[in-house]
C-alpha cells in the first residue's frame, strides 16, 4: 500500500514557541473550525479554484492548467501574501500534495539542530493517516527517531483518530477556547465535546503535552468562567501545562479586528485565577 500524501501549506526547519526545544514545524492545509480569531485563516479551507488569486499574484507564479485548476510555480514566487489577500475563500493556492519521503529529506536537513517535529495546521487531525504515516517513518529513521513527535491540535478528533496515533506520537497539544459550549461555539462554530473528551483522554493515556487558551477579552474571560475552567482542568491533572495566550489582531481576517487584545494587567489576572486553583505548570504569553 502506497504512503498518503500530505496536504501541506507551508513549514518552518526551526521553531522554539510549537513545542518544547528547537522544532521542525508542518502545516498541514485544512480546519473543521472557523474561530473568529484565526491567525492562519488561509489554511482554513481547500482551494476551490476559482483563479481569484491568479491576477492578483506579482510575479506570475500562479496560473491554470489544463484541467483548469490553480497552479502554482515555486521557483517564480517571490512570497507574496497577494493571493492570501485575495482568495475570497480562506484557502491558499500555495498548499502542495508532498509524500512523507519528500518530507523526511526537508526535516533531515535540519535534524542536527532540533528537539522534535510539530504537526500543525489548519487542523492537524483532519489528515490523520498522513500524520500517523509521517511519524512512524520519523520513529524508524536513523537519523530522525530521537525526535519526539507533538500534535498541534483543537482537539476535536474522536478517541479512535487518537488511539491509533498512540504508539507513534509523543504528545499533543490541545486548544481549549472555551469551556462554556455556547461561547465556544460562538468563537469557533464548532461544538466542544470532542475537545473536552480529547483532553481527558489524552491526559489519561499520558499524551496531553500541554493546554493552551487564546485569551479574548469580553467572550472567554469572564473570572467566573476562568476559575470553572480551572478547576475542571485541575479535576484532571492539577500539574498539567497550561499555556495563556493573549489574542493579538496581527495576521487575522477583517472581522477579527473588531476583537481587543488583553492588557498586560488583564493577563496577570487571568494567571492569578489559574495559579490560585492548582500547582498547574504555568507560562502566559
Amino acid at each position: 500500500m502506497s504512503s498518503p500524501l500530505g496536504l501541506i501549506t507551508d513549514t518552518i526547519a526551526f521553531s522554539n514557541v510549537d513545542g518544547p526545544g528547537n522544532r521542525f514545524v508542518v502545516f498541514l492545509q485544512g480546519c473543521n473550525f472557523d474561530c473568529i480569531a484565526c491567525h492562519n485563516p488561509y489554511t482554513i479551507n481547500l482551494c476551490n479554484h476559482c483563479g481569484d488569486c491568479v491576477a492578483a499574484c506579482p510575479s506570475g507564479a500562479l496560473g491554470f492548467s489544463l484541467a483548469n485548476t490553480v497552479t502554482w510555480n515555486s521557483d517564480r514566487c517571490r512570497g507574496s501574501d497577494a493571493c492570501l489577500a485575495a482568495c475570497p475563500w480562506d484557502a491558499t493556492p500555495k498548499a502542495m500534495r508532498t509524500s512523507v519521503d519528500d518530507l523526511l529529506v526537508e526535516i533531515r536537513r535540519a535534524a542536527p539542530f532540533l528537539s522534535g517535529i510539530t504537526v500543525s495546521g489548519g487542523e492537524a487531525t483532519q489528515q490523520a493517516d498522513f500524520l500517523r504515516a509521517l511519524f512512524a517513518a520519523v520513529k524508524v529513521d536513523p537519523v530522525l527517531a530521537g525526535l519526539t513527535c507533538l500534535v498541534d491540535s483543537n482537539g476535536s478528533a474522536p478517541q479512535s483518530t487518537w488511539t491509533s496515533l498512540l504508539l507513534v506520537m509523543d504528545g499533543v497539544m490541545i486548544d481549549l477556547k472555551c469551556l462554556d459550549p455556547d461561547i465556544h461555539q460562538e468563537i469557533t462554530g464548532h461544538p466542544n465535546d470532542d475537545t473536552l473528551a480529547s483532553i481527558r483522554f489524552l491526559e489519561s493515556v499520558h499524551r496531553l503535552y500541554e493546554v493552551r487558551l487564546l485569551m479574548l477579552p469580553g467572550i472567554n474571560d469572564d473570572p467566573l468562567l476562568l476559575d470553572r475552567t480551572a478547576h475542571w482542568l485541575a479535576d484532571i491533572n492539577p500539574a498539567m501545562r497550561v499555556k495563556l495566550i493573549g489574542f493579538r489582531k496581527h495576521g487575522v481576517r477583517q472581522n477579527g479586528h473588531q476583537l481587543s487584545e488583553p492588557t498586560a494587567e488583564q493577563m496577570r489576572s487571568y494567571e492569578d485565577i489559574f495559579a490560585s486553583c492548582a500547582p498547574f505548570q504555568l507560562c502566559t504569553v
